[in-house]
Formats: C-alpha cells, structure tokens, sequence
C-alpha cells in the first residue's frame, strides 16, 4: 500500500519533466514530482546552459586573437577558467532557480529522493533527508535522462578520467587534453578548450567524427578543428590507458601502423551517454528495456505497462532538449486533452555548437539514398556568401537535399557562421510543404546570411 497517493507522479526533471506537472497540477490533479539531485535535469545542470556559456567564453577568446584580421589591435589573450566557471554557475543557478520558482503551484508535490518501482503504478522514494516514501498513482511519467557512459579500457580505473559534467568544473587549464570520442560532446568540448589554449587531441575509434553526419559534413567539420590545431585521430581504437608520472597520463592507440602512445595532462571520456533506468527497478514494474537500458515506447511514449509513459533521453533516440520539450507536448495533450498525438513523422531539427555551427534538420543523403529516393543535392559554400564574407566567417558550406520527383526538401545541412539559425529557417520552410523552387525565388534581405540561401537553393536544378 503507499503511503500516498496522486494522480500522476512524474519522476525527474529534465525539459519536459519540468513543464508537464506544473500544467497537470493547474488542470487541478494531485501531482508528484520525484528529483534525486538538482531540479532542471540535464539541460539546465549539466547540459546546454553550461556548456553553450562556456563555448561562449571561448568563442570570444577566439575572436579576441583574430583582432589584427579586422584592423583591431589587441594585447596577448589569456583565459581565466575559474571565471569562466564562475560564470557558468551563476547561469545554471538563475536557471535553476526560474524553474524551482515555477513550482510553487497547488496540488504539486515536489519530493526530494530516488524513486524506485515496486509494482506496476507504485514506488518507494529514498528521500534524500533520510526514510522511505510510498506512492502511487493511475499515471507515472518517467524522465529520469542519462548519464555519461563510463570508460572501461584497461587502466581507466587508475587515472583521473574527466566526464561532460566534471571538465567543466575545472579552475585550471589543462596543458594537453586528450579527448577519446569524436561525436557532438568530444567535438564541443575539444574546440572549447583549444580556444582557452590547450592542446588537444581527439581520437576517434571510427573512420571519420561524426557518425550519423554525411561523409562532406564530417570531413570538413575535421578539417576545421585541425585549422583550429587540434590533432585529430581516426580509425583509431584506444586500447589502455595509464599513469604517465607527474600528474599526467598516457593512452595506448592502435591504428592501420600499429600502436602509439599518446601524453597528455588530462583525459576527457566523451564516448556517449546511458539511461538511467536501473535505480529505477522498471523490472518490477513490468517494463521493458531495450538491449542498451533505454526504456521501450509506442508512437504515444506509453511503455509496455499502461498508464506508464517515458519522456525524454530515456526512452532513446536523439538525444536533444528541445525533443523532449515536444514529448511534453505529445503527453499533456494525452493526459489533459484525451487526444492521442503520436511523435511518428516528427522533423527533428539540431545543431551542434562547434564554430561555425552545425545545424542539420530532416534526412542526410545517404539516409535519402538509402531508402531508395531519387533526390538532387545542392551545395553552396559559405565563401560565396557575401556576408560571410564581410565578417571574416567563411568556413563551411550549406548542403540541401530534394525529393527530384516532388520537389519538397527532405533535409539540409548548414555547417557555417549561425548554421542553426540559418537551418531553422529550411525547417520551417519543410514544415509548410514549400517546394525548394519557393526558397530559390524567395526576397531574403541583403547583406544576411540566410540570403545564401538563394543561391543555395538556385544550384538544385545545376
């Protein structure tokens, strides 16, 4: 039996998690909130506010010792990275606290502690100020996010090892950091920290950074960061890591010549993310799991128990705030509207805040290719954008790709200067069903960036 029973008990409070109890507890139910550390999951704690205020500091470092391109003298640049720590608290506890206010609302109780399940629609909840709390309730949201998955190579338990979270608490700069992963966060991170005035070196056990990007993308995201001095590794499979002596430590890597060995004074692990599902103990609910721990969902986020709904990074997929923001969505119109919104079809757009910017909506090529489609694909440098030009920010390119029977766009990438902002503008164009002939003869406003897209858009039928 619990100790107290709700309406609906949502568990953590990532971007989604934030929004729905509050709105549900408007409508008038009894809600519980359930948070084991800081409210604002991921996003706010450890994620994007961090990160994005940080890569702000570095990007203005950057801009700081280009000064003489632009006819500004400048003095030597150093960075302060405690400041710039202190500076990345200070956002995080704002937005923490604009979300803590948000929750002084009637019928919401938030309870501090790690919920586990001990039946279909009822948990305990180690409170954090010590004893155990019993509920239940008919509907139970879970989004409990993910954390950074550990390194597990010989010798990793030997040496200090730095995560997403703990890399950027650091009040010193690192002489050489070795990053192993080339996805968003190494890349993110590895950029950052080569603008603060590290040396870094990313190793990518995989042919090329990035994946899920097509091969154009990747190969000129690398050729940037190596314009930047970052060493980069690919195909190239750390295989030990181990005390070098005087603080710093040393990787082993295997490559098409053989092993080397790699120095340096800090080591970041960026190899991806894991769900936090096993505090959980969904099994005693009855819920399943994929083969990697994530939760299992339908088209309407509800789990293989009724009445028991996932939201978020923990239910897999991409792993982005703003998708978890339209799980909200998806849910509040279920549970406050009866209206069965799925999530299939969704357009998803993201960026990656590397500079420039990367932002990517919709299919890849290859994706497109791969499912059989006749497409056209158009290209347009960033260097044949005026104002790219005109700011010294000229790295990159825009890439579309088109349906050759239909004309609508399938997907566009913007590596360049403010990508996502100029790749929301195609999203919303593929949104409305416009046809790419609408953007090639569309008036944008000279000098922006976004009027490239004319000539973008103009080189589909080249």
């Amino acid at each position: 039996m619990a100790d107290k029973s709700y309406d609906v008990i949502v568990i953590g409070t990532s971007q989604g998690g934030r929004f729905l109890p509050v709105d549900l507890a408007k409508a008038g139910k009894k809600v519980a909130l359930v948070e084991r550390g800081s409210l604002g999951g991921v996003c706010v704690n450890i994620g994007c506010t961090p990160t994005k205020t940080m890569v702000a500091s570095a990007r203005l470092a950057h801009q700081a010792r280009r000064g003489a391109e632009y006819g500004v003298r400048t003095g030597p640049v150093s960075v302060d990275l405690a400041a710039v720590r202190e500076r990345k608290r200070a956002m995080v506890a704002g937005a923490r606290e604009n979300y803590a206010g948000r929750l002084a609302q009637e019928g919401l109780d938030l309870i501090e502690g790690e919920a586990r399940f001990t039946g279909p629609k009822t948990l305990d909840v180690a409170l954090t100020g010590g004893g155990t709390l019993g509920i239940g309730a008919p509907v139970i949201v879970l989004d409990t996010g993910t954390r950074p998955r550990p390194l597990t190579i010989d010798g990793a338990g030997d040496v200090p090892v730095l995560d997403s979270t703990s890399i950027m608490e650091l009040d010193t700069l690192p002489e050489h950091l070795l990053i192993l992963g080339g996805g968003y966060i190494g890349l993110e991170f590895g950029q950052m920290f080569r603008r603060f005035g590290s040396e870094v070196t990313i190793v990518q056990t995989g042919p090329r950074l990035m994946a899920t990007e097509d091969e154009d993308v990747s190969d000129e995201v690398a050729g940037i960061l190596r314009d930047d001095g970052i060493t980069v590794l690919t195909s190239a499979t750390p295989t030990r890591v181990e005390d070098a002596g005087d603080g710093r430590v040393r990787i082993t890597v295997r490559d098409a010549d053989g092993e080397r060995r790699i120095e340096g004074s800090h080591l970041l692990a960026a190899i991806g993310r894991v769900p936090n599902t096993e505090a959980l103990a969904p099994g005693a609910a009855g819920i399943r799991l994929d083969d990697r721990g994530f939760i299992e969902v339908d088209e309407y986020l509800e789990t293989s128990v009724p009445g028991v709904y996932a939201m978020g990074d923990v239910k897999g997929g991409p792993a982005f705030t703003h998708l978890s923001y339209d799980d909200y969505r998806v849910l509040r119109a279920a549970l406050l509207g009866g209206e069965r919104t799925s999530t299939r079809g969704r357009i998803v757009p993201y960026a990656m805040f590397i500079d420039p910017q990367l932002g990517r909506v919709g299919m890849t090529e290859r994706q497109a290719r791969g499912q059989g489609r006749e497409v056209h694909v158009a290209k347009l440098p960033m260097s044949a954008v005026i104002r790219a030009l005109e700011t010294g920010e000229s790295r990159g390119f825009m890439k579309v790709v088109v349906d050759a029977g239909t004309g609508q766009i399938l997907g566009a990438a913007v590596l360049g200067s403010e990508g996502g902002e100029i790749m929301t503008i195609i999203q919303v164009a593929m949104l409305g069903k416009l046809p790419y002939t609408a953007m090639a003869d569309a008036i944008f406003t000279h000098p922006l960036l976004a009027e490239g897209l004319n000539s973008l858009f103009a080189a589909v039928d080249a």
